[in-house]
């Protein structure tokens, strides 16, 4: 017996599962989209293993566009998304639904600007923290939250947990290290 109950899945989206694979391969193309058992498999749970769902499809997309395309269809379409960092969180942040979308930022890793001067770094959502302390390491830099997994969290999940760290003592939270976020809404603006 599960010490949460979730909602039932609704039963219109969960029947259209081949076309919404389908329009979400079409938005972002063939490889940004898992659609197979086993491939979802992997986003069922984050690290909060105690409860598992497997989602609808999984969207790894590459682009602030992409995002806000997915977006704007899940909306027209009545269709949850759970959006998704590293998955090492251990509050179920990141637990999708049967009905649900996974938009995973993983592959939006990029370094997009350096300025060292003004002590500031533009990336992108699906970059670890360490990725970003190593971008920035030769000239002494690094990036202060620094939480235990730090390995693999990505700046998504320290936006959604404002994430800490043993650093966080002298340095502040995510919220403290982070001078603005562009976002995109549910409805895809």
């Amino acid at each position: 017996m599960s010490l949460i109950e979730l909602p039932l899945p609704d039963s219109a989206v969960m029947n259209a599962r081949d076309q919404i694979v389908r329009d979400l391969v079409g938005i972002c193309g063939e490889g940004a989209v898992i659609s197979d058992e086993d491939g979802r498999r992997t986003f069922e749970t984050d690290a909060l293993t105690a409860y598992r769902r497997m989602p609808l499809a999984v969207v790894l997309p590459t682009s602030t566009e992409d995002v806000a395309a997915v977006l704007k269809y899940a909306k027209a379409h009545g269709i949850k998304v759970v959006p998704r960092g590293a998955g090492t969180s251990l509050c179920g942040g990141a637990l999708p639904a049967e009905d649900a979308i996974v938009l995973g930022v993983s592959k939006m890793n990029r370094v997009l600007e350096l300025d060292y001067q003004n002590r500031f770094a533009r990336v992108e959502t699906g970059i670890t923290n360490l990725a970003i302390s190593a971008a920035v390491a030769e000239e002494g830099f690094f990036y202060a939250p620094d939480p235990s997994s730090q390995l693999a969290c990505t700046l998504a999940g320290n936006l959604a947990m404002n994430s800490g760290g043993a650093h966080c003592l002298k340095y502040g939270v995510t919220t403290n290290n982070v001078l603005g976020v562009k976002l995109v809404t549910m409805d895809g603006e």
